[in-house]
């Protein structure tokens, strides 16, 4: 009973799927930052959630869909991308930069650094649009 129902999910499509988040540098994070974080370079190579295939299918998303991801910390609106990275179900990676720190949290717990890899979270699909980094700012400065 449990395959069957468990398929049948699968089949119809996920309104949202709880993840792991791993956040980390990339290239083209790091060459968009040199451009200039206003850049449409920079948004674009950070404003992003890698994802493994199957869970994409899963959700019934596609290369360039836009996601939201929801933390206890927040939420940003993310374009997903298909990730040669991320073999393993049930984890998303994002790179470094505003969008990740804005829904990661700022505790140190004293070691000086916020935890940013296995953070819990869940990610839905949206038709709305990425959030900028204005629309993270005034969410903070409210």
């Amino acid at each position: 009973m449990f395959k069957k129902k468990v398929l049948l999910e699968l089949k119809r499509g996920l309104d949202r799927l709880e993840i792991l988040i791993l956040t980390g540098r990339t290239i083209n994070q790091g060459c968009g930052k040199e451009i200039g974080k206003a850049s449409k370079e920079y948004v674009e190579s950070v404003a992003v959630c890698e994802m493994n295939e199957k869970d994409m299918e899963n959700l019934r998303i596609r290369d360039g869909d836009r996601v939201k991801v929801t933390t206890e910390f927040g939420s940003v609106i993310l374009t997903a991308k298909k990730s040669r990275r991320i073999r393993s179900p049930g984890t998303a990676f994002i790179p470094y930069g505003p969008w990740a720190n804005y829904i990661m949290g700022s505790s140190t717990d004293g070691t000086g650094m916020p935890l940013l890899k296995g953070v819990p979270a869940h990610v839905e699909p949206t038709e709305e649009k990425v959030s900028t980094i204005r629309d993270l700012i005034d969410s903070i400065t409210v």
